[in-house]
Formats: structure tokens, sequence, C-alpha cells
């Protein structure tokens, strides 16, 4: 997978800027009140695939944990997954839907946290919804 962090000085950017995407995704993870093993999961293998170190893994969950459950706005997630390239922005809209359908359904406010992303991250209605599509499909079979 694209590393899609550009090389940096300081492994602890590289954290953090791991850790912002990660804590997007435990949020919608947490959205309907339940974050599951699953779930967490989910999360981890999608960090890994963007290109986190395995090593770091533990470090980069933890501190995604620490900053999702001290924010209340997503802003400051949204930000390292907006300058990202498309094909990017698409693996992290996969994550997300996938960690929605986790549990084999959505509610209401899952779908609506991830309408409000598809602005937020200036993505395209059809795509996003294509991208649902797909991995409900692939969660079904």
């Amino acid at each position: 997978m694209i590393n899609f962090f550009k090389k940096k000085e300081n492994k602890n950017s590289d954290i953090d800027s791991f850790s912002k995407v990660a804590s997007l995704l435990i949020h919608i993870a947490k959205i309907d009140q339940v974050y599951t093993d699953k779930e967490k999961e989910i999360i981890e293998k999608t960090i890994v695939e963007l290109g986190a170190e395995k090593e770091n893994l533990e470090n980069i969950i933890k501190n995604a944990e620490k900053n999702e459950n001290d924010s209340n706005q997503i802003l400051d997630f949204t930000k390292e997954v907006k300058n990202m390239n498309e094909i990017d922005k698409e693996k992290i809209i996969e994550a997300l839907w996938t960690v929605v359908y986790s549990d084999g359904n959505s509610d209401m406010y899952e779908e609506s946290l991830m309408r409000r992303l598809t602005g937020l991250l200036y993505l395209d209605k059809k795509k996003v919804g294509d991208i649902k599509a797909k991995v409900k499909e692939k969660l079904n079979k």
C-alpha cells in the first residue's frame, strides 16, 4: 500500500499523523456506543496498510484513543485525511465503512457521520456510495 505520509524527519510526527487517522476511525467505531475488538482490528490493519510500522502500532492506537476521547470535534482528525491523494482517501473511506458494517448494520448516527465526512473530505458522493456498496457486498459473502 502507498505510504501517504511523506518522509518526515521526526518519527513522532509520523506517529501523530497516523494517530489522527486512527482517531477518525475510532470515532466512527464509538459513535454507536460500542467499540469492539473486531473494530479495533480493522483500524489496526488499516493503519498498517497505510504505512505505519507495526512496532509503532500500539503507541499509535493508544494516542488515537486518547485523542478521540479528549476531542469534542472531528475537524482535527479530518485535516490529515483531507490533504491526502484520492487513492488513500478511498482506502480510509473503505475502512470507515468496514468499521460501520462490522456489526452487520449501520445506525442513523453512523450514516449521518459518513455523510458529514463526505463533505468535510471533499469526496464525490457517488464514489463514497460505490465504496459503501463494495464493503456491504464483501461483508455479506
